[in-house]
C-alpha cells in the first residue's frame, strides 16, 4: 500500500516520538514545509520534555496516535530520532492509519515506525527529520530531492564504484533502516518480512564487532540466503578495531561473500548531513557495475 503523495494545501503532522527536540527547530522546520505549500500542524506535546525524552510515554503515544487518527493529515513528520520508539510502538492502535495511509518520515529511532508499517504493508519515508531541516543539513540540490520526492517525484541515484561494491542488478523493495534498531525488534511481531527485499543498514556509535554480530544474527537466521540486495549506508562516529584485523567494511564484505545477490558500499544515507532520502517498501530498481551503482525508484 502507497499512500497519496502530498500536494500543495495537504497537511501534515509534527511529532516527537523519541528524543525531545527545542521549540525554536520545531518552527525553523514548519517555516520551511510551510514554504512548499503545506500546512504543518504540531502536535500538542512536541516540545515536552522527560529525562531524554519528549514527554513520557503516554504522551508521545497520544500525538502518534492523532496524527494517524486524523484523515485529514497526509504525512507524519518526526522530529528527531534518539530513543523511545520502542517504548510505545505496542500501545499504538492502527486502525485510522490504515482507514488513511500516510507518509511516515524519519530515520534512526523511527526505524521502529518503519518495521511497524512495513509490517501492515504500507510504504514509508526513510528520510531527514524536522532537526536536520531545521539546521540546513541539507545542501540544496539534495533538499530539493527531498521535497520533490515528498510530491511524488522519486529519486533516482548514481554512485561512484567502491572496491568492495558486489556486482549485479536487482529490483525489489527497500526495508531495514537502523541496524541496532530493527535487529531488537527481531522475534517480536515487529520483525522484518526479508524475503525477495533488498536490505539498507546504516548505524551510529556502534562499536564493529557489535555490527559484525548482529549481521551474524542475520546470517544464521538465513536472512541472507532470502534478499536481493544489500545496499550499506552510513556507519559513523566509531572507531576501527584492529584486533579484528580488518576495517569494518570488510567485515561486513565478509559476512556477506558466500551469497550473490549485488551489495553496495558507503551510501550516502544514514546519520550525515548528506543524507540521501529513501523510499522503503517502495518499488525501485538497483544495478552495481564497474561504472558505479544506479538506484532508481522512478515508474
Amino acid at each position: 500500500m502507497i499512500p497519496p503523495f502530498l500536494k500543495k494545501g495537504d497537511k501534515v503532522a509534527l511529532v516527537a516520538p523519541a528524543g525531545r527536540v527545542a521549540e525554536a527547530e520545531v518552527q525553523q522546520a514548519a517555516a520551511i514545509l510551510q514554504s512548499w505549500g503545506l500546512v504543518a500542524v504540531a502536535m500538542p506535546h512536541i516540545t515536552e520534555e522527560y529525562g531524554c525524552f519528549a514527554g513520557r510515554p503516554e504522551q508521545r503515544l497520544c500525538d502518534l496516535q492523532q496524527a494517524f487518527d486524523d484523515a485529514d493529515t497526509k504525512a507524519v513528520f518526526c522530529a528527531r530520532g534518539g530513543y523511545g520508539l520502542v517504548q510505545i510502538v505496542g500501545g499504538i492502535d492502527w486502525s485510522g492509519f490504515l482507514s488513511h495511509p500516510k507518509w511516515i518520515v524519519g530515520y534512526s529511532d523511527v526505524t521502529v515506525l518503519h518495521n511497524a508499517v512495513c509490517a501492515h504493508g504500507v510504504a514509508s519515508m526513510h528520510a531527514p527529520m524536522l532537526r536536520n531541516l531545521a539546521r540546513a543539513e541539507l545542501p540544496d540540490t539534495l533538499l530539493e530531492t527531498y521535497r520533490k520526492m515528498l510530491f511524488g517525484i522519486e529519486p533516482s541515484y548514481k554512485r561512484k564504484q567502491h572496491p568492495l561494491n558486489r556486482y549485479g542488478k536487482t529490483q525489489g523493495k527497500i526495508v531495514g533502516g537502523n541496524l541496532a534498531v530493527f535487529s531488537a525488534l527481531r522475534g517480536t511481531p515487529l520483525d522484518l518480512d526479508f524475503a525477495e527485499k533488498i536490505l539498507f543498514i546504516e548505524d551510529i556509535g556502534e562499536k564493529p564487532h557489535c555490527v559484525e554480530r548482529m549481521l551474524w544474527n542475520l546470517k544464521l537466521a538465513g536472512v541472507f540466503n532470502r534478499i536481493r540486495g544489500l545496499i550499506v549506508g552510513q556507519f559513523t562516529d566509531y572507531e576501527e578495531d584492529n584486533g579484528l584485523c580488518r576495517t569494518l567494511p570488510e567485515l561486513i564484505a565478509d559476512v556477506v561473500a558466500d551469497y550473490r545477490f549485488p551489495v553496495v558500499f558507503d551510501f550516502p544515507s544514514g546519520h550525515i548531513r548528506n543524507n540521501h532520502p529513501l523510499l522503503f517498501n517502495y518499488d525501485c530498481r538497483l544495478e552495481v557495475n564497474a561504472l558505479g551503482v544506479q538506484l532508481d525508484f522512478s515508474k
